[in-house]
Order: C-alpha cells, then sequence, then structure tokens
C-alpha cells in the first residue's frame, strides 16, 4: 500500500455516551500520519433512536446527540485545520438542531466559516403505511404496537458524499447505516462508483470494523488473565487505512492502550452478523466467508478476501411506538443471611403488587445470584444454591400503560425503608415513558434523502 495512496479514517466515538476524550489521540495520531483523511462518530443503536426522539417530544429544539459539543470541541479547530474532515450521525432526531449546535460551537471557537453538510430524510414517518410492509426478520417476535412516534431509515452513503461534494467539513445526518459513516469518506475521495462492489465492501467492511469504537482495539475482548491488552483505562480509538484498491490495514491511535491483532479484528468482524455470507447494508451485501486476516506490524492488522454483492432492494427503518411507562425500584442487602433477606423482599414486593391491584407487568431480579440468566418468575435465584454473596442488589422493573400504576409499582421498593426486613438501605426509584421499536423493510423509492451544506454563520 503506497504513501500517498492511503486515506485514513479514525473513529471517534462507538455509541451515545463512549468516552469524549478518546477523539483527542486519534486526531493526534492522523495530523502525524499525514495524508488525506477524515473522522467520524457513531453514534446511534436503536435504543438511542428512540431515547432521541423521546427527548424530542419533550422539547422539539432538541433530540439529537446530547454530548455532541463535548465531542467536537477539544477536536474541531485541529481537524479543519488539517483538512480533516468530520462525520457523525449526531443528529439523530433531530439533525438540523444538531447543525445548529455545531455552528454555534464554530462560531464560538473563531470558525464562522467553515462549511457544515446537514442530511434530513431518514425520517418517513409520514411517507409509510405499515400494513403494507414487511417486518424485519430479525424483529418479527418483538411486541410493537400503540401510536406511531417514529420511523427512521437507514440512509446509505450517497446523502453524505453529496455533502462532502459540496464542500462540507462537517457532515451531520440522522439514522443512517453504521459502516456509512466510514464509507461516505473514501467514495468522495477516492471517486468510487456507487455499484463498485469490491471496494465499496470494502470501505463498509472498515466501516462494521471501525463503528463500535474501542471494541475493536481491546474493548469487550479483554478478560483479565485470559486475554489481557496494556493500559484498559487509556484504550485507543481505531484507525482504519484504505486505498484506492480497496487494501484495508486496522490499527489506532499512538500512544495509547489497547491493542490491534488478528483475534480482537475477527470478533469485531462476526459482531451482529447473522449470515457471513450476506451482512447486509445500505451500500452493499457484504460477504465475509472469504475473509483472512493478518497482522502485519504492532497493532497493525491487514484484511483480506472482503468480497460484495448488489445493495438490497428494500431499505431497514427502525419504528418507534408509544410504550407506556416503566418504573424501577432497587434497594440492597448485606451481610450474613443476605440471601434469605432478599428472597423475602423479592416475594413481598411480588404479594404487594397483587395486594394493590396495580396494573402492571412487573419481575424482580436479585443481582449478584441470577439476574443476568432469570426468567420473570424468579425460578433461578429463588433456585440458587450456591456460596452465600457478600451482598445482593434487589431490583423490581414494572412496566404499563398508566404512569401512576408504574410509580407506584416502583415506590414500594422505597418503602421498604421501614417495612422491610433488617439491613435494607440504598433504595431508589424513577419513572420514565417507554418507546418500543420494531424494524420494518421499506422500498428505497419512499425515502427523500436531502442535504443543506452552508457555514457554520448560515446555520446558526
Amino acid at each position: 500500500m503506497g504513501k500517498d495512496d492511503v486515506f485514513r479514517v479514525g473513529n471517534g466515538a462507538g455509541f451515545s455516551g463512549d468516552r469524549v476524550d478518546a477523539p483527542g489521540p486519534v486526531v493526534d495520531t492522523l495530523i502525524e500520519r499525514g495524508g488525506p483523511a477524515a473522522l467520524f462518530f457513531e453514534c446511534l443503536g436503536e435504543r438511542t433512536v428512540a431515547l432521541a426522539q423521546l427527548e424530542k417530544r419533550r422539547d422539539p429544539a432538541r433530540g439529537y446527540e446530547p454530548m455532541l459539543e463535548r465531542l467536537l470541541e477539544p477536536v474541531l479547530e485541529k481537524c479543519i485545520r488539517h483538512g480533516i474532515r468530520i462525520l457523525g450521525n449526531f443528529g439523530a432526531a433531530n439533525p438540523q438542531g444538531a447543525g445548529r449546535v455545531v455552528a454555534r460551537l464554530a462560531e464560538r471557537l473563531g470558525l464562522g466559516t467553515i462549511r457544515i453538510g446537514v442530511v434530513t430524510g431518514d425520517d418517513v414517518r409520514d411517507r409509510v403505511d405499515l400494513s403494507t410492509l414487511e417486518v424485519y426478520e430479525a424483529d418479527v417476535a418483538l411486541e410493537a404496537s400503540g401510536e406511531l412516534v417514529s420511523a427512521n431509515v437507514y440512509l446509505d452513503a450517497q446523502p453524505m458524499v453529496a455533502a462532502l461534494r459540496e464542500g462540507a467539513q462537517v457532515v451531520i445526518t440522522g439514522r443512517c447505516g453504521d459502516p456509512s459513516l466510514l464509507l461516505a469518506p473514501l467514495i468522495h475521495h477516492f471517486g468510487w462508483a456507487a455499484d463498485d462492489w469490491p471496494r465499496i465492501a470494502v470501505g463498509s467492511a472498515a466501516g462494521h470494523l471501525l463503528e463500535c469504537g474501542g471494541q475493536v482495539t481491546g474493548g469487550v475482548y479483554y478478560d483479565p488473565g485470559y486475554k489481557d491488552i496494556p493500559d484498559p483505562a487509556n484504550l485507543g480509538f481505531p484507525i482504519a487505512e484504505v486505498s484506492s484498491r480497496g487494501q484495508l490495514v486496522i490499527t489506532k491511535a499512538e500512544n495509547t492502550g489497547g491493542l490491534v491483532n488478528c483475534q480482537v479484528v475477527k470478533e469485531q468482524l462476526v459482531y451482529e452478523v447473522h449470515d457471513p455470507s450476506q451482512y447486509i447494508t445500505p451500500d452493499v451485501t457484504l460477504d465475509f466467508t472469504g475473509v483472512s486476516v493478518r497482522e502485519i506490524g504492532r497493532d497493525r492488522v491487514e484484511v483480506l478476501g472482503v468480497r460484495g454483492k448488489p445493495a438490497p432492494e428494500r431499505l431497514k427503518a427502525t419504528v418507534c411506538f408509544e410504550g407506556g411507562w416503566l418504573g424501577e425500584g432497587e434497594v440492597s442487602v448485606a451481610g450474613p443471611n443476605c440471601l434469605a433477606r432478599a428472597r423475602s423482599i423479592a416475594d413481598v414486593l411480588r404479594q404487594r403488587l397483587r395486594i394493590r391491584k396495580l396494573d402492571v407487568r412487573a419481575r424482580v431480579d436479585l443481582i449478584g445470584v441470577a439476574s443476568v440468566h432469570d426468567d420473570d418468575r424468579g425460578t433461578l435465584s429463588s433456585g440458587y444454591a450456591g456460596p452465600e454473596p457478600a451482598e445482593v442488589r434487589i431490583r423490581l422493573a414494572a412496566s404499563g400503560a398508566r404512569e401512576e400504576d408504574v410509580d407506584q409499582a416502583a415506590r414500594e421498593v422505597l418503602a421498604l425503608l421501614t417495612n422491610g426486613p433488617a439491613g435494607t438501605g440504598g433504595a431508589r426509584w424513577r419513572t420514565t415513558r417507554r418507546i418500543r421499536t420494531q424494524s420494518y423493510l421499506v422500498p428505497r423509492s419512499i425515502v427523500d434523502a436531502r442535504v443543506r451544506v452552508g457555514t457554520a454563520r448560515e446555520m446558526a
């Protein structure tokens, strides 16, 4: 891979809530290594879109990535000065609102002339008839009904490419394919055709490998004593090096912890992949069955054999429905006989909900005993015969259509402070509105993606 032929794309976030200090070392590495480069932030998942829609319902001016300023402020000026384009699905439920936030930040940093691109059109709520659409196969069993809140389609890379062609230095979108965020600057830089399946496949594979940030540099992978990594508190975020011919190397930020080796790259490659021969993205259908990886240096892994097939005719859309309310209450017990006290609390809570005839669906978990693998009836925790734990955290979760019922169910945990067994403490409770999500397949013809590019002063 010739030095002049390499385009580097770094990742600055793998989800909404990721480490805000992670992008800095990535940008410094991109600058140090020189050459054309871009930085992307992947901040959305089905859950995140739903939360953003709730926030927008509360305040129409919001609904975008809540950490947007914290993520961009430390790196924006450096990226602009060194010609590093920034792309992110910061828009969530409100791309235009996110655009205004970035514009105001740019003005405050003395960057009022930078060009910002905002992509809209992923919101297809007013353009779909769900009764005519197929539910995405993985979501067939999900319960989804009630008032329609939102429907956001996964856009492909082309609207972001259009924004880059119009000179955008920061590109903001809402829901799009996660790999599309990395693919877009490659298409723009190399001039790849949208149906150049071998190269589009490599770019999308790079996006898939980097989309979760630290997962491909040792996060989730490391298991102390079995799979150790250096300095996990300073985990470096990943960088993809891609050539015009479609060569791909995965590496990471310099002077950071974590690692990039064949094992961790393989683990991320199959992450969320149901069929390795048919991994569907909005831009291309990926075939990973012929992939091989090899370490070509420290924290440098080359990925070979990615193949591409035509993009799907239909696009996935995340649809959100009004889902009632969720109430949660927690309380702790510790010391001798704490398991018996925890089981008593669980039994009391279930009885209290029946006594009060609250219209909720509920479960009680004994955290530290069997909460992860237990069912709604508490089968595993009630039959637990292992060693006595030092402490147990009891969690009640209740859902229902009426806020009052759910809130009262959660408050039953609080009442245990004086009505429960000995040594009960640390109670908390909260009630939140709930959204249900389900994915559908929609025809591309209903999507009307639009791009607006202007200076920060014009956007503010």
